[in-house]
């Protein structure tokens, strides 16, 4: 039987802001309004995602308080296609920081390129939800229900083009061509959502936070359905190991749609392993202290920024100044 002692459902905003404060009052770490500008960068990157989904705001709002508190002289956030573009963002320099999905990070911190640099993690910053989404009038009552249809897997360069074709795999859906099989087109949130309403592709897979905004807008247009993931989890642990949890999808989150058990994966915040250690340890520093000015403005609650969420980075090793931080913060 497969060990699902990683279930998680999510509080409520409200319940997550009281965590967050509770958690940190006695932990906190020296403030970052007694550093001094030494060392400070003067241009600080985050490479986030498409516009409307959690990445990009996340990486706007670490940005803007990077900068706020004299972390950066200048934080700005990069508009990408996600987790495999951002990395490569991080590898060649052009970004600082990064947030990737584990499954992403860990498959491209083995390869010769990031062996040779060195991409080591920040924190876990919040649970990523993979979607499979349908209209609701489609009558696809399940993934089995897939067969023989036209699917959107994620925008070449993201996490979701990683993990997509692994839950294709574990549900049994060769892609194109075969008896039993689905039809793949690679596009992104926003394009593959354009599909749906279309009629040219029958479902869209991403993973990102919840409620994702252009996911709630579409709902609001032309109504969406939500399909279980989480029964694919007994095939894809075996092969792909700790990066895939049973989490829940409230009713709450898309007015309408009903609650729905999936597949959950780390999003963590990376950095180059060779970034200097003070930059490190005030940005960790800074998601400890002003945790509160992090959260999408569109989040529900996810499990994000508590003292036992940062440390766990699954498949990635922290940094070692990053390390040394929260075991500060731990005492």
């Amino acid at each position: 039987m497969a060990d699902f002692t990683g279930t998680r459902a999510f509080p409520r905003r409200t319940a997550l802001k009281a965590g967050v404060a509770a958690g940190f009052a006695g932990f906190l770490l020296p403030g970052l309004a007694g550093c001094t500008p030494e060392g400070r960068p003067d241009i600080v990157t985050v490479a986030g995602g498409e516009p409307g989904g959690f990445y990009l705001e996340f990486a706007g709002l670490l940005a803007e308080s990077l900068q706020r508190h004299g972390v950066a002289g200048q934080a700005t956030a990069l508009t990408t296609g996600g987790s495999l573009d951002n990395l490569g963002a991080l590898l060649s320099g052009k970004a600082t920081f990064a947030v990737a999905l584990s499954d992403s990070a860990a498959q491209r911190a083995a390869s010769g390129d990031a062996a040779a640099v060195g991409i080591s993690a920040v924190g876990k910053v919040y649970e990523n939800y993979v979607h499979c989404i349908v209209r609701r009038d489609s009558g696809i009552p399940d993934v089995a229900g897939l067969v023989g249809r036209t699917v959107a897997v994620g925008e070449p360069g993201s996490g979701t083009s990683l993990t997509t074709p692994r839950l294709l795999e574990a549900a049994g859906l060769a892609s194109a061509g075969g008896s039993g099989g689905v039809t793949v087109l690679s596009l992104g949130l926003n394009e593959g959502l354009a599909a749906l309403r279309e009629g040219t592709v029958e479902a869209l897979f991403w993973s990102g936070g919840v409620p994702t905004a252009a996911i709630a807008a579409a709902h609001d247009d032309v109504g969406l359905a939500l399909l279980d993931l989480a029964g694919l989890l007994p095939a894809l642990r075996p092969k792909y190991g700790v990066f895939y949890d049973r989490v829940l999808i409230p009713e709450s989150a898309y007015p309408g749609i009903p609650a729905v058990w999936t597949v959950g994966v780390a999003n963590l915040l990376l950095c180059r392993s060779d970034l200097d250690d003070r930059i490190v340890k005030r940005t960790v520093e800074l998601l400890v202290e002003h945790a509160d000015e992090l959260i999408p403005r569109s989040s529900l609650g996810v499990q994000f920024l508590s003292p036992e969420s940062l440390i766990n980075t699954p498949g990635l090793p922290l940094h070692p100044a990053a390390a040394a931080a929260y075991r500060q913060f731990h005492g």
